[in-house]
């Protein structure tokens, strides 16, 4: 992953210390370099206090999980220290050590921690001891286990292009292995990187292995470790992994970017990690050696994105088949996968295209992703995690501790502490101000040294005071970034519009005096000779905001989203009536007061208006509508007070909202099944309607991967009922995911301590898209079950089953 490290890297200004020797001459690099984070101290009030719960709290929680998990345990049975007996669950496991090895060396940069840093040099050790004579690095196949991992194949590279993963874990620890020699000077974990990248360069190119990577990362790691070592093979490596991509393989397709040749790729498809890692990469590699080819496809890849597959939160990948961007417009929100990994990777990729181009709508992006989509990856208590981040739940959607497959855990600890470095950029004399963050920064320009302090209360005040310091006038042009939110531009492009006509304008002072400047690509440009002392202040409107999708968007039709400043608002149950929100309904043109909880979610602004709702009865078709107070939280911080109900897109319209059903036999029931997933089961009587057996837009249950058996589900009622009638919604994901129609199904009811098949007075029927109703002779029961048989290649599942 092509992340912040990186920055690190190029602040170096092309001096490292390497073998002794002074860094290779670069050609070629961005025209715009980053600040490195270690250069920024933040002590504001909304950052500081996250990245120091990541320090304290995520890297240790999550080296912890790696050791308990076994992951550690990995490179000991590969290094013949452990019998290699078993193995965790996932090839790239060995990536979680790694990754939370760089967040670490990036906390170590930025705190002085010496534990830590003893156990990162015992970790490393275990590393090496696992790593082959020749370079090989790969502890599934090293450690010869009795019955390998199905997905190494029978020597090394031949699934490569599929599902191994052996260049993705090398991509990985090159940039686990740079972070640390940054970070500490050590070379024992540069030294194994070096060893395994050279490896890969005597292995892989024209004449030789013409393979590329199935899942991309290598190719970033690469383009750092030439930055460090100064070795151009390592960055000849990294274009020819992209260059053979495409189209003659195997395993060519879009879900991993190879179904054309990159340059002739002009859209966004497939994975949605994989395609914005590799979009990085080309922005990397395009930068160390002028390819405009690759400069050319990511510039359209990137307007796809934002004109069509952006999420109002910054998110990417609207679907979990294939964990993949979806058709344009194609962006539902209960279902909307929009991983965490892969707000991360549109971070890095957006960062890449401003160090290309200069320009402001680049960072806002990078801004909207960062401060919604991002951060929601990661709870306020630093040990609860989302994988993907929807715009919309019943409360199916709850934080996890830990995933079998822990990417998103591993990544958000090393993408934390390099925060800092997104705030500022330079060119020669030209300095950005791309993020408003209190901090001091140092800042080394053609013209001299400069520091800047900037004090704000942002995300919740628009006042921003940039002081900014040099021992003598020191001319400088400092772009400041007018975000696109206080312009009417939600996003680039018309994906996003707002209901707004009028804008406040940003104000721009200078030492209490107004102060001349120009617009450049969408950065205020003050040029003049600074002096130490200057303040420059800039106040952004923080009116609220109401956002509207394109009409193509069929989704958020009826709807709009709140923002205020750069954040995304949502609706969650405990801030509101009955903890239900499907069912709001809010004006377009409702007064929207603003308030600052200091007390609630670690201290957020919220957003309270007047509403309506709407809920059903027992036995009519009238709805009930009460008008309530309605309260709008930030989106990051949904989900930390337990599963319930939340909204990003508010209808303002009675047709796009949910009524709050009336509560049924099977709602009031505790539902029990053959599968141990509690999570999974109030699908079953959430009394969600599904629009077709597909349907992934809410909560389902299903017993993926079991085939071929015998499963039940059942209702324990909450008093003796009379019932004779059973309704069943299957799930069935066709053509392309694990779930078909049952083979059979029967009804049973409790008699006694007995279960008993109802004796039904219509057919079972079995077919999709529909409720498939079975009648049957009244009994008097305390509960229900439906015992069901999956059919012999695939598992089943139920969307609702209603009970009469």
């Amino acid at each position: 992953m092509a992340n912040s490290i990186y920055t690190k890297g190029l602040l170096l200004a092309g001096i490292t210390l390497f073998a002794g020797k002074a860094t290779a001459q670069k050609k070629a690099d961005y025209p715009i370099q980053p600040v490195a984070f270690t250069h920024v101290k933040l002590n504001d009030l909304f950052w500081e206090p996250k990245i120091r719960v990541n320090a304290e709290v995520s890297i240790p929680y999550t080296l912890e999980q790696c050791k308990k998990t076994g992951r550690i345990n990995n490179f000991l049975k590969a290094a013949g220290k452990m019998p290699a007996d078993s193995y965790t669950e996932f090839t790239f496991d060995d990536t979680d050590l790694y990754k939370v090895i760089e967040g670490a060396s990036y906390s170590l940069q930025v705190k002085n921690n010496p534990a830590l840093a003893r156990y990162l040099d015992t970790l490393i050790a275990i590393i090496g001891a696992a790593q082959e004579a020749d370079g090989y690095l790969y502890t599934f196949r090293t450690m010869k286990a009795a019955k390998p991992h199905e997905w190494i194949g029978s020597k090394r590279w031949v699934k490569e292009e599929d599902l191994s993963h052996e260049l993705y874990n090398s991509g990985h620890l090159f940039e686990a292995a740079v972070a640390h020699y940054q970070a500490t000077g050590k070379k024992t974990f540069l030294n194994i990187a070096i060893k395994n990248a050279d490896l890969l360069v005597k292995t892989f190119g024209y004449g030789k292995e013409e393979r590329f990577p199935g899942h991309q990362i290598v190719e970033t790691g690469l383009t750092k470790m030439y930055r460090v070592t100064g070795k151009k093979e390592y960055l000849d490596l990294a274009k020819f992994f992209l260059d053979v991509r495409g189209p003659g393989k195997q395993y060519s397709s879009e879900y991993s970017q190879s179904h054309k040749k990159v340059t002739d790729q002009h859209e966004a498809v497939g994975h949605a990690v994989r395609a914005a890692y590799m979009y990085t990469a080309m922005a990397d590699v395009a930068a160390l050696t002028g390819n405009q080819q690759y400069l050319s496809a990511i510039d359209d890849i990137w307007h796809d994105v934002v004109d069509k597959k952006l999420y109002i939160t910054g998110g990417i990948g609207a679907t979990g088949n294939g964990e993949a961007f979806g058709d344009a417009y194609d962006l539902p929100n209960m279902s909307a996968y929009a991983e965490t990994c892969a707000a991360i990777a549109n971070v890095y990729w957006n960062n890449r295209m401003f160090l290309l181009h200069g320009d402001s709508k680049y960072i806002d992006v990078l801004e909207r992703t960062l401060y919604n989509g991002l951060l929601s990856g990661v709870s306020l208590s630093g040990d609860r995690f989302f994988y993907p981040n929807p715009l919309a739940s019943l409360g199916q959607h709850q934080r996890s501790a830990w995933f079998g497959c822990a990417c998103c855990i591993s990544n958000m600890t090393r993408f934390l502490p390099s925060m800092p470095g997104y705030i500022y950029a330079q060119k020669d004399n030209h300095l950005y101000v791309n993020l408003f963050v209190g901090d001091t920064a140092s800042i080394k320009l053609t013209a001299g040294n400069i520091s800047l302090i900037q004090q704000t209360n942002y995300p919740w005040e628009g006042s921003d005071v940039i002081t900014v310091n040099t021992a003598i006038k020191t001319p400088v042009a400092i772009h400041v970034r007018i975000p696109g939110w206080t312009k009417n531009e939600a996003v680039p492009g018309d994906l996003y519009g707002e209901l707004s006509a009028d804008k406040k304008p940003v104000k721009i002072s200078l030492n209490g005096q107004p102060v001349e400047y120009v617009m450049e690509k969408g950065y205020a440009v003050i040029n003049r000779a600074w002096k130490k002392g200057d303040k420059l202040e800039v106040l952004f409107p923080m009116e609220v905001q109401r956002v509207i999708a394109n009409e193509k968007v069929k989704a958020d039709i009826h709807r709009f989203a709140l923002e205020r400043g750069p954040m995304v608002y949502c609706l969650e149950g405990p801030d509101n009536k009955d903890s239900t929100v499907q069912n709001i309904v809010v004006s377009k043109d409702a007064a929207v007061q603003v308030a600052y909880k200091p007390d609630l979610l670690k201290g957020v602004t919220v957003l309270q208006m007047e509403g309506a709702s709407t809920k059903r009865q027992i036995g009519s078709d009238v709805l009930v509508r009460s008008t309530q107070q309605v309260t709008a939280i930030p989106y990051y911080a949904w989900a930390n007070r337990g599963p319930g109900e939340m909204e990003v897109w508010i209808p303002y319209n009675d047709s796009a909202a949910r009524p709050k059903p009336a509560p049924t036999v099977a709602s009031r029931s505790k539902v029990t099944a053959s599968i141990t997933n509690v999570r999974m089961y109030r699908a079953l009587n959430d009394q969600y309607q599904p629009q077709d057996s597909r349907d992934a837009s809410a909560s389902y249950l299903h017993w993926w991967p079991k085939k071929g058996t015998t499963e039940w589900v059942q209702y324990t009622f909450d008093s003796t009922q009379t019932v004779s009638e059973s309704e069943v919604y299957w799930y069935d994901d066709a053509p392309w995911g694990g779930c078909r129609l049952p083979v059979s199904y029967i009804v049973y009811y409790k008699k006694g301590n007995d279960w008993v098949p109802v004796e039904n007075t219509s057919a079972y029927t079995i077919s999709k898209d529909a409720y498939n109703k079975v009648q049957f002779k009244p009994v008097i029961t305390s509960a229900l079950k439906l015992e069901l048989k999956l059919p012999d290649e695939y598992a089943s599942g139920i969307h609702e089953w209603i009970v009469k």
